[in-house]
């Protein structure tokens, strides 16, 4: 392992490729403490109690939201315009025909998504900045206005940030932003139970029952993340001049969980939005809201793993579409052995891809409310590092390590992965 890491560090592409997104991660953590001008943070720090919807926000934004720095919105707008804007491309026929015109339709919707960002975060940043509004130094026009524009710009600086990785750094740079902002938080946490276990809140028997759970989501996170069924494909043999083409057999790879971690982080996002707005409005309804929403709750939980669920067939939907693959097999002269080509080729995999991601699906959804059920367990209070986190750290570890292997393998030294 240190020996192929040496060789990559050779790499003179690679090396600053990882250096670049080592300093990018440094400007994030940086930012986490740089407060946002005329915010009084012990107010602040007064309104995040155990147990509430911001101590979920407050991990993924690497505790930006708890300080309410320039960062606390973390790049949660950017997320929920990426949701919106994958959803209008279904409907509206433009922003379709857009998607499917190559690299130059991309960026087009990129920047699309870049300018939808914008305005959610300005409308989340207004609610931000009168819902802390008890935490406001001086509460007046002005002083509303340039909280609202710093967390407006905090955001949009992350997500050039994120695209900047991602084009120039190594892994996807929004999912890096959201890892070192989950990871950042570890020491607090390693301290907390350090804290409990001094004064006999927790004892040996609890961490080394949390240990082996840990280990064991660990294991079985990867093992879904890697997991897949092969659909073999057969391509015909063509004569063209004097040469003979085709003839070998390949498969198509259909991984169990094609979505990744996105769906965790979509759901997490969609539900936190419309509980984070009701926390800010002093109604009965508001409050009922937040009542019912209220983070560990029954509704809560069951509302978020249906939300998992769903994005794990949206997302699959998007990136794997099995007319497009029956089409190509065709095109090339393949075809699924037993299935005829074109339609029922895509029916076929659309059955089997309908069925594998169930699993993968319900495995996403049961590690995310994990949680709940492991502090039970445990008996070990306070427990913010849970499921959700340890999907998303897990799954962006995974992706990242695939990248540095790719480029590995390109200048053919033996990778990480055996």
């Amino acid at each position: 392992m240190l020996d192929t890491l040496r060789r990559a560090v050779r790499i003179g592409d690679l090396r600053r490729r990882i250096l670049f997104t080592l300093a990018m991660i440094v400007v994030f953590r940086v930012g986490t403490h740089v407060p946002v001008p005329g915010i009084d943070p012990s107010a602040i720090a007064r309104m995040f109690g155990e147990g509430t919807i911001f101590s979920l926000l407050d991990l993924f934004s690497g505790g930006a939201l708890s300080t309410f720095s320039v960062f606390a919105m973390s790049i949660t707008p950017y997320i929920n315009a990426t949701i919106i804007m994958q959803l209008l491309t279904m409907v509206i026929p433009r922003l379709e025909k857009l998607s499917k015109e190559g690299e130059e339709g991309r960026k087009t919707i990129a920047r699309y998504v870049r300018y939808l960002t914008v305005v959610l975060a300005l409308i989340q940043a207004v609610g931000m900045s009168f819902g802390f509004r008890n935490a406001v130094r001086d509460p007046n026009f002005t002083s509303f206005a340039v909280i609202a524009l710093t967390l407006t710009a905090g955001t949009a600086f992350l997500m050039w940030l994120g695209e900047q990785i991602t084009e120039k750094g190594i892994g996807n740079g929004i999912s890096l932003i959201i890892f070192a902002g989950i990871v950042s938080r570890l020491p607090a946490g390693t301290g907390n139970i350090i804290r409990y276990l001094t004064v006999g809140r927790v004892t040996v028997l609890n961490l080394l029952v949390l240990a082996l759970i840990g280990a064991a989501v660990i294991a079985a996170v990867v093992w879904i993340q890697e997991g897949q069924r092969r659909v073999p494909v057969q391509y015909a043999k063509r004569i063209v001049g004097r040469r003979m083409y085709g003839g070998q057999s390949t498969h198509i790879p259909v991984r169990i969980n094609q979505a990744g971690v996105i769906p965790v982080i979509f759901a997490s996002s969609v539900l936190a939005f419309p509980v984070t707005i009701a926390s800010f409005i002093q109604h009965p309804i508001a409050q009922r809201v937040q009542e019912l929403f209220n983070y560990g709750g029954t509704l809560y939980t069951t509302v978020f793993a249906m939300l998992i669920i769903f994005f794990t067939y949206f997302y699959t939907a998007l990136v794997f579409n099995p007319a497009d693959m029956a089409n190509n097999i065709r095109k090339y002269g393949g075809f699924v052995p037993g299935i005829r080509p074109g339609r029922p080729t895509a029916a076929y995999l659309d059955r089997i891809l309908t069925r594998i991601t169930l699993p993968g699906a319900i495995f996403l959804a049961t590690v995310a409310i994990m949680p709940n059920f492991v502090m039970a367990i445990a008996n070990i209070p306070g427990l913010y590092f849970g499921g959700t986190a340890l999907l998303i750290v897990v799954g962006v570890a995974l992706e990242t390590m695939k990248q540095i292997e790719a480029h590995l393998l390109l200048r053919h030294y033996q990778g990480f992965l055996r």
